[in-house]
């Protein structure tokens, strides 16, 4: 998988574009793409959303309890939690499954805590109006 592979998240209030952090979290990643040619995320909704702080989505049941089959391992990179990081919801270490959030701003509080698999690269004005209930449309893979 290319370093510079994006992911483009297409949402009901906009369009959001990732910058997929393959060499700090190989493994989140290739979850995160895989999920992603199965069209997993598509239709799933945006289940929480605390103001100044995160958006949240990729829930199967739609209400922040539901995942995969199967765990990820956390992979902690030197990477910080500033504006538009992505991270993986975990339930503790080597918890992660396929709910995934983007930060409003520093969350200082997160880092090595939580894997980054992601940056925003463009749509952080999308990601500041998206509202608990909104939909994820589809997410498509790209350079």
């Amino acid at each position: 998988m290319p370093a510079s592979q994006r992911a483009t998240v297409r949402t009901s209030k906009g369009t959001i574009v990732f910058q997929l952090l393959v060499n700090e979290a190989p493994g989140s990643v290739a979850s995160f793409v895989e999920l992603t040619r199965q069209g997993f995320y598509n239709g799933k909704t945006i289940h929480r959303v605390v103001p100044n702080f995160v958006a949240q989505g990729g829930c199967p049941r739609g209400d922040g309890w539901g995942s995969t089959d199967y765990n990820i391992r956390s992979e902690f990179a030197d990477l910080r939690y500033g504006e538009g990081a992505v991270g993986l919801a975990s339930a503790g270490k080597d918890t992660e499954s396929c709910q995934w959030f983007i930060t409003h701003s520093p969350t200082p509080h997160l880092d090595g805590r939580y894997t980054i698999f992601a940056q925003v690269v463009s749509g952080m004005d999308v990601v500041s109006r998206l509202e608990i209930g909104d939909r994820i449309e589809r997410v498509d893979l790209g350079q």
